[in-house]
């Protein structure tokens, strides 16, 4: 009778494996493990996410991309020397990975472009600002001028980033403030450089 029941319960899963014989397994998968000479080792068992699983006698197993039936096969013979025949070991996926959430992408960051404020500006260094800028409005973004700098002799200096060449351009910032001269703006680029040099004495 007891070998009747073996039979009957190796057959069922049997069918069970062959269904999931085409299956690899993944790390995150749920295996259910039964051992039918001794049903005290029966259990669920997570891979880990390195691909391995550890079960009783048979120690820490690789199993990540094999079929359940070889897992079956692999378990049998690392617990071989606890039983007096080779033991029927059957393994089902009892449970798939859970898969993760899909998250919404991040929007993508409004494009600046870097302006570089050198010399006697009260906040001078690195600035991004908004495409499209002209140089007048990026002026204030340098905080203004410190007292020592020579507002006729500032410089847009520009590289051409095919050939490498430096173009400068004088602006006389105080004939334009004091209306005396007018000048047509210039849209900046990103690596432009502002430079506002220290004036000279009775400058």
């Amino acid at each position: 009778m007891k070998k009747l029941l073996v039979l009957l319960f190796a057959l069922v899963f049997a069918n069970v494996a062959t269904a999931q014989d085409g299956y690899r397994v993944n790390a995150g998968d749920t295996l259910a493990i039964e051992v039918l000479e001794d049903p005290g080792l029966n259990r669920s068992v997570l891979v880990l996410p390195n691909g391995s699983i550890t079960f009783p006698f048979a120690g820490t197993l690789s199993v990540r991309g094999k079929t359940p039936g070889q897992i079956g096969s692999q378990i049998s013979a690392g617990i071989a020397s606890q039983f007096a025949q080779s033991p029927n070991v059957f393994v089902s996926v009892q449970q798939l990975r859970p898969r993760l959430p899909q998250t919404a992408s991040a929007p993508e960051p409004d494009p600046t472009i870097d302006v570089f404020f050198l010399g006697e500006w009260a906040a001078p260094g690195p600035k991004e600002l908004d495409p499209g800028i002209t140089m007048l409005q990026a002026m204030a973004s340098g905080g203004g001028f410190t007292n020592f700098a020579a507002q006729k002799r500032i410089q847009l200096r520009r590289t051409n980033t095919q050939t490498g060449a430096v173009s400068t351009i004088l602006i006389n910032y105080k004939a334009i403030a004091d209306g005396s001269e007018v000048l047509r703006d210039i849209v900046l680029q990103d690596g432009d450089v502002l430079v506002a040099p220290e004036r000279r004495l009775f400058e």
